[in-house]
C-alpha cells in the first residue's frame, strides 16, 4: 500500500513536470518565437531551450516509467477488458511518452543545433508530435481518473473504436498535418472535443 502510494505520487509529480513542459512550449514559447527579435530567439534556442527538454524529456521518461509500475500494482496488466478506461488513457499516454523521445527530441536537436539537419522539416515534425501530444492530453487524463472516478457503462466495442481513434491520431503524428491543430486555441478545443467524443464512445457503444 505504501510503495504503490509513493509510486502513485511519483508519477503525478513526474507528469506534472513533464506536460506543465509541453502546455509551455505549446501555449507560451513556441508563440514566443513566432513573435520575437532575431537576437533574442537565437538566445532562447541556445540557452533556454536545452534547459526546458532535458526536464521535459526526462519528466516523460519517468512518468512512464511510473505508470508503468502503477498498472502493475492494480492489477490493470492482467486486465485490460475490465479496466477500459485506465488502458484507453494509457495508450495515449504511451504514445506521448514515444512520440517525446522518437520524434521530438531528435528533431529538436537538428532545431537548436546539436546535430547536423534541416532545421524548417525538423521543426515541422517535432512541431507535429508536440501538437498531437497536447491533443491527447486531455483524453490520457480522463483515462486515468475515470479509472477509479468515472464509471461507463459501455461495451468492449466503444473501447475498440477509442482505441482506433487514438492509433488513428498517433498515425496522423507521424505522416499526417496539424488540420486544426495549428493554433493554441485549436489544439485546446480539438483536445477537450476529443476528451468528450471518447468518452461518449466508450459509454454508448
Amino acid at each position: 500500500m505504501i510503495i504503490e502510494f509513493i509510486v502513485r505520487w511519483a508519477h503525478v509529480l513526474f507528469g506534472i513536470t513533464w506536460i506543465g513542459l509541453l502546455y509551455y512550449f505549446n501555449f507560451v514559447q513556441g508563440e514566443y518565437f513566432k513573435e520575437a527579435e532575431a537576437d533574442a530567439k537565437a538566445d532562447a534556442v541556445k540557452k533556454l531551450a536545452p534547459r526546458a527538454l532535458w526536464w521535459f524529456r526526462w519528466g516523460a521518461m519517468f512518468t512512464f516509467i511510473t505508470g508503468l509500475s502503477l498498472l502493475h500494482q492494480v492489477g490493470a496488466s492482467t486486465n485490460v477488458l475490465g479496466m477500459p478506461m485506465i488502458w484507453m488513457g494509457a495508450l495515449a499516454g504511451t504514445f506521448m511518452f514515444l512520440n517525446v523521445w522518437l520524434i521530438i527530441w531528435p528533431n529538436q536537436k537538428i532545431v537548436i543545433g546539436m546535430v547536423e539537419g534541416d532545421g524548417a522539416a525538423a521543426a515541422a515534425k517535432a512541431g507535429l508530435a508536440s501538437r498531437t501530444n497536447t491533443l491527447l492530453s486531455g483524453p490520457m487524463l480522463m483515462g486515468m481518473l475515470g479509472s477509479k472516478h468515472l464509471y461507463l457503462d459501455g461495451s468492449n466495442v466503444g473501447f475498440y473504436v477509442a482505441i482506433a481513434i487514438i492509433v488513428a491520431l498517433e498515425v496522423n503524428a507521424i505522416v499526417g498535418k496539424m488540420g486544426p491543430m495549428a493554433s493554441v486555441k485549436g489544439v485546446i478545443h480539438s483536445s477537450i472535443a476529443l476528451t468528450a467524443v471518447l468518452g461518449c464512445v466508450m459509454a454508448m457503444l
